[in-house]
């Protein structure tokens, strides 16, 4: 055994006793709810919690706990435990009074607020089902989400009303539209009063109860549909069911993660499942803080790290190469930060993210409709790695296109046995329900590579994989090449047309602030890093992306536009210029 492995061995002994104290925790919170006994059963018999708890009831139970610990921290505002469940019953009442209830929809097309949290938990509590949606979106784009989704309410931002107005007459079923008109940026703007339109400010009107509503939900009821990112495609809305929430299971985990007196810190969208999943779902669990940011800013992101005293935050899709991109500062490590917790930090920034900033990276890998699994590497992998799954996943492989396992080395889509809650159920699609689980197995769509040692590494998304000169290529791998480039900030790579049987590859790039390039010098960068067939043909500036929830660039608007005017071609003679698609995509060109 290497010293590496000795290491990782010693940090999973660590890990293991932590573990131990993490469940003797979870069953003391069970005996203390009364649900130890069926919780146990549920647990050896079927491997899942068969009575689990909603958002609302454990807004509830903490509130009693700890009334005046404080819950949340944003801007200048500081809410306690009591004062949020206050709220969300003031909530909770302002929408029974308009017809919410058991069964219906409310929609949050909302940037980060207290009011996210107010209105989730307040619908939560009398068994409405939540339908949160990326503030960005626009047109048709949103109207399908709102249609499909067959929400009755629909809750948005003064500062964004205008998006939806220009889509209202494309909508159905819409009762009633809540205006945000109390957040800082919205005095700006002016919506006129309706029969349909209502004010978020009177909910919290002193009429209003404080007082808890009761259990408002049937077990089978849905609680969220929050619908993929559809960067290929139509987002598809994934299902959960009160009787699914797997918040005593998240438990587990937020014992063995988090401390009392951690502050946890999100800048990322709370209608995505990073941020509300796992930042604010485990704070409430441990009895820790949230620190909440209205959006990720660069530039601001430590000076916000350090004004909320944060000693934890999560870093998804770009932020690690976008925050090392920044110029450095004698600041950079001056933090109190004990982790973070990354999904698909490149390999090469990791250990120089950690020497920058003081922190240490905890790599994880999971999905909203990857049904509830996950893998996380803390220190007790290599570099790179996601770690090796626990036993608690069961069974799983990595296949190729035929269904064989693929060999050591080689990449595989990650398929794992499931049961019971473990299934995952896409709203109104039973096709892609059914195409996403196939004879009791979960097809994940990842790509995943194991080494001799077992341990797991991501290599891409399946449908961002290219065919060329007989290979296949991940443009997930492309891009981190494309990466390392000083002066690129954040890639694009996907397929566009050949004149060929297969594809040829394009990178779109938005360059460092004040970096000047030519796309000819990436591309005589990439020729002794990458095969000769996975090099980009075409590259392309552009000024800045479109994305989703998750800060993953929306790929199929740059697939749409195609090769450009303005596009360099490798194979192209000086001063040519390439033919041109229609322009679909808001992705804007960089100015040279």
């Amino acid at each position: 055994m290497d010293k590496q492995d000795l290491r990782f061995k010693i940090q999973l002994l660590k890990l293991g006793g932590s573990a131990l104290y993490s469940a003797m925790k979870f069953l003391g919170e069970e005996k203390r709810r009364g649900s130890l006994i069926s919780t146990i059963r549920g647990l050896i018999k079927e491997r899942a919690i068969p009575n689990e708890m909603s958002w609302g009831d454990l807004l509830e139970e903490r509130a009693e706990m700890i009334p005046d610990k404080k819950f949340l921290l944003y801007n200048d505002e500081v809410f306690t435990y009591k004062q949020m469940n206050e709220n969300a019953n003031k909530v909770a009442d302002f929408l029974k009074k308009h017809g919410g209830g058991k069964g219906r929809g409310l929609g949050v097309y909302m940037k980060n607020s207290p009011r996210v949290l107010d209105l989730f938990f307040g619908a939560n509590k009398i068994g409405m089902y939540l339908v949160p949606m990326n503030p960005a979106l626009m047109g048709d784009g949103l109207a399908y989400i709102i249609n499909h989704s067959d929400i009755e309410f629909f809750a948005l931002d003064a500062e964004i009303y205008e998006n939806f107005k220009k889509i209202s007459k494309d909508t159905k079923n819409l009762k009633y539209v809540i205006v945000d008109d109390i957040e800082e940026e919205a005095k700006e703007y002016k919506v006129q009063k309706s029969k349909k339109t209502l004010f978020l400010s009177e909910a919290f009107d002193p009429k209003m109860s404080t007082e808890n509503p009761g259990v408002g939900y049937n077990l089978e009821d849905m609680s969220i549909i929050m619908y993929t990112s559809g960067t290929t495609g139509l987002p598809k809305g994934v299902v959960y069911r009160y009787s699914g929430t797997n918040i005593k299971l998240m438990g587990m985990m937020a014992n063995l993660t988090l401390k009392e007196d951690d502050i946890y810190y999100t800048p990322l969208p709370l209608i995505h499942g990073n941020a509300f999943f796992i930042t604010v779902t485990l704070s409430m669990l441990a009895k820790a803080t949230v620190a909440l940011s209205r959006k990720f800013s660069a530039s601001k992101f430590w000076e916000e790290v350090r004004g909320f005293d944060a000693t934890i935050f999560n870093a998804l899709g770009s932020m690690i190469p976008i925050l090392m991109k920044q110029p450095p500062k004698p600041s950079d490590s001056d933090n109190k930060v004990r982790y973070v917790m990354s999904a698909a930090c490149p390999s090469e920034m990791w250990e120089e993210f950690e020497r920058r900033y003081g922190v240490i990276i905890y790599e994880g890998y999971g999905a909203v409709d990857g049904g509830g699994k996950g893998i996380i590497n803390f220190q007790t992998a290599p570099v790179g790695s996601i770690g090796k799954p626990s036993k608690a996943m069961g069974e799983m492989r990595l296949i190729d296109d035929n269904g064989n396992e693929v060999p050591q080395g080689e990449p595989g889509e990650l398929i794992y046995k499931v049961s019971g809650k473990g299934k995952c159920e896409y709203y109104k699609n039973e096709k892609a329900s059914n195409e996403k689980i196939k004879d009791g197995w979960l097809y994940t769509g990842d790509l995943i590579r194991k080494d001799e040692k077992g341990y797991f590494y991501f290599v891409g998304r399946n449908t961002e994989s290219m065919r060329r000169g007989g290979e296949n290529v991940s443009a997930y791998e492309v891009e981190h090449v494309i990466m390392k480039h000083p002066a690129a900030e954040e890639v694009a790579v996907y397929a566009v047309p050949s004149e060929l049987a297969e594809d040829e590859i394009m990178a779109s790039i938005r360059l460092v602030k004040g970096k000047k390039i030519q796309e000819k010098e990436i591309h005589d960068f990439l020729q002794d890093k990458l095969a000769k067939y996975a090099i980009p043909r075409y590259i392309r500036f552009v000024s800045e992306f479109n994305k989703t929830s998750t800060h993953r660039i929306i790929k199929k608007e740059l697939e749409d536009m195609g090769i450009t005017p303005d596009t360099f071609d490798s194979k192209a003679k000086p001063k040519s210029k390439v033919a041109s698609k229609p322009n679909k995509s808001k992705a804007k060109t960089k100015s040279k």
